[in-house]
C-alpha cells in the first residue's frame, strides 16, 4: 500500500487541480492500493470566522482587481486546457476553512475523506457555496455518508479546533509554505499541482518496484 499525506486547503484552486490530476492518474492503476490522508493547511489562518466578501478579499490580497485577474490567469488557462470546470464568478465569499478542515478530519474516521474533499472542492469552485457555513458543511457531509446530526453537534462545539491548528502549524514547521504538498510514504515530498502524466510516471515506478520485489 502506498501512503500519501496531502496538505491542502479546500479553497486553494491549485489544490483542486492537483487532486483532479492525481485522481485521474490513480484510475489508470487500479491494481495499486493507496492510503490517502488529507492534512490541513489554511491559506488564510487569520480569516474572520464568517469569512469575507470575495471581491474585498481579492483586493486585500492582490491590491486590485486587475492584479487578481493576473494572478489567477495561469489557473484559468489550466482549467481551459484540461477541461476542468471552475466557476469563479459564482464564488461570493471567501470562507474561513477551519470548520471545513474539521469535517475532513472527522471524515477520516468514516473512511470517506477523499469523497469529502472532492465534495468541498465541487461545492466551492463549481457551485459557489460558502463552505465556511455550518449548514453547507452538514449537507456536504451527509451526502457523503456521514451523520448529519453528528456533524451538527460537532460543528456547534469546539471539538478538534486546536488539533487542526496544531496539525497546520506542524506542517509549516517542516518547511511547507504552500499547497498542495504531497508526502509519499513519509519520505518524498512533491510540491505543487502536478499534472496527470507526472503521477502516471510515479505510479508506474511504484508498480515496477513492487513487481521487482515479488
Amino acid at each position: 500500500m502506498i501512503k500519501f499525506e496531502i496538505f491542502s486547503d479546500p479553497i486553494c484552486p491549485w489544490c483542486f487541480l492537483g487532486k483532479t490530476w492525481f485522481d485521474q492518474a490513480r484510475q489508470e492503476y487500479p491494481e495499486l492500493t493507496f492510503e490517502v490522508i488529507w492534512k490541513p493547511f489554511q491559506l488564510n489562518p487569520d480569516m474572520p470566522k464568517f469569512g469575507m466578501e470575495r471581491s474585498y478579499y481579492l483586493n486585500q490580497k492582490f491590491g486590485s482587481r486587475q492584479q487578481a485577474i493576473t494572478a489567477y490567469k495561469p489557473i484559468v488557462e489550466a482549467t481551459i486546457k484540461h477541461n476542468i470546470k471552475i466557476n469563479f464568478e459564482a464564488i461570493r465569499r471567501t470562507p474561513n476553512t477551519l470548520d471545513a478542515h474539521r469535517l475532513i478530519y472527522w471524515s477520516n474516521i468514516e473512511e470517506s475523506q477523499d469523497k469529502i474533499v472532492s465534495a468541498l472542492f465541487k461545492a466551492y469552485f463549481q457551485e459557489g457555496k460558502d463552505i465556511g457555513n455550518k449548514e453547507v458543511l452538514i449537507e456536504i457531509g451527509s451526502r457523503s455518508g456521514m451523520q448529519a446530526e453528528l456533524i451538527d453537534r460537532l460543528l456547534s462545539s469546539d471539538q478538534d479546533k486546536e488539533l487542526i491548528k496544531t496539525q497546520d502549524q506542524e506542517g509549516r514547521k517542516t518547511g511547507i509554505a504552500g499547497v498542495p504538498m504531497f508526502i509519499v510514504d513519509g519520505t518524498y515530498a512533491v510540491s505543487g499541482a502536478q499534472q496527470k502524466k507526472f503521477w502516471e510516471k510515479v505510479f508506474l515506478q511504484i508498480k515496477n518496484n513492487q513487481n521487482s520485489q515479488n
